[in-house]
């Protein structure tokens, strides 16, 4: 017995006549004889006492009309969930970012724009390392990333789309000797002790550029897992620290940043996520996120 089998029943016990049952089927009477008989065969006996005006239901056949409407609204809601999970509708995002995703705003006009018109998806937001994030994304732990980008994005799983790029700053003690200035270059902080954003080798890729730019090992003093530690350190005048200039929007007493003036070191922002995605709602994250970042 298939769905087809319990429209074709509904159709004729609705219409009380197998003539009219056909033309709201679009199918022939013959057709339809057909698979009503072939129902009874299986069931073991007649749905329907036939007689040359009208067509009524037998007991056996009212009990299958109840049924029937339930199976038949039962299949059309599986439906609708289905389609309305594949359109990005329903279900779960899992979205995990960094820093940069923050402060620079990008994060948070995407979570506000799906919301808005997604209303029926569940977001989980949580602050992950960069590296850790593609990790996550990898084991199935989390839909969608926001990181700078490192080594690991570059795995032939991920997609990694830059949707982000600043310049960098120098964060320090309003008491420093450089902070008279108000550009600076990379020469100027040869000797300067340096403090380093260190979660999971977060800033390994300024490190190898400035180790190139300079010709010897930064004088790194201070390595910490936390954005703000990186700035409060810096205020405390623990050292000088190279953030990306988003982050210059936080006011911290006693810290000022100024401009570095080295195109080359300039920080970026990833969206990140599988490739070959097939979550519905991750699809329609990613799609917004991209059109997001167009029309910003």
């Amino acid at each position: 017995m298939e769905l087809r089998h319990l429209r074709y029943f509904l159709a004729v016990a609705e219409e009380k006549h197998f003539g009219r049952a056909a033309e709201r089927l679009n199918i022939v009477q013959p057709a339809l004889s057909m698979q009503i008989r072939a129902l009874e065969e299986e069931l073991g006996g007649p749905l329907f006492v036939r007689t040359s005006r009208r067509v009524e239901l037998t007991e056996a056949g009212n009990l299958l009309l109840t049924q029937a409407r339930n199976t038949l609204a039962q299949a059309e809601h599986a439906k609708f969930i289905v389609q309305r999970s594949l359109r990005g509708e329903m279900g779960c995002v899992r979205v995990g970012f960094a820093g940069n995703a923050v402060f620079s705003g990008k994060l948070m006009r995407d979570l506000r724009a799906f919301h808005r018109a997604y209303p029926d998806v569940e977001l989980i937001v949580q602050e992950l390392p960069p590296q850790l994030q593609a990790d996550a994304i990898l084991a199935g732990q989390l839909d969608i990333g926001y990181t700078p980008d490192h080594q690991k994005l570059h795995a032939p799983a991920l997609v990694a789309e830059q949707i982000g790029y600043w310049e960098r700053r120098v964060a320090m003690s309003d008491d420093h000797p450089l902070a008279t200035q108000s550009r600076l270059k990379v020469a100027m902080l040869a000797t300067e002790p340096l403090i380093f954003y260190d979660a999971h080798d977060a800033d390994e890729h300024l490190l190898n550029m400035l180790i190139q730019m300079l010709g010897h090992q930064p004088n790194i003093a201070h390595r910490t897992a936390s954005t703000l530690s990186v700035l409060a350190l810096a205020a405390a005048g623990l050292g000088v620290a190279l953030i990306p200039e988003p982050l210059a929007q936080v006011p911290i007493p006693g810290l000022v940043y100024r401009v570095l003036d080295e195109p080359e070191l300039a920080a970026n922002l990833m969206l990140v996520s599988r490739t070959g995605e097939t979550n519905g709602a991750a699809c329609a994250f990613l799609a917004l996120a991209r059109n997001e970042e167009a029309i910003v």
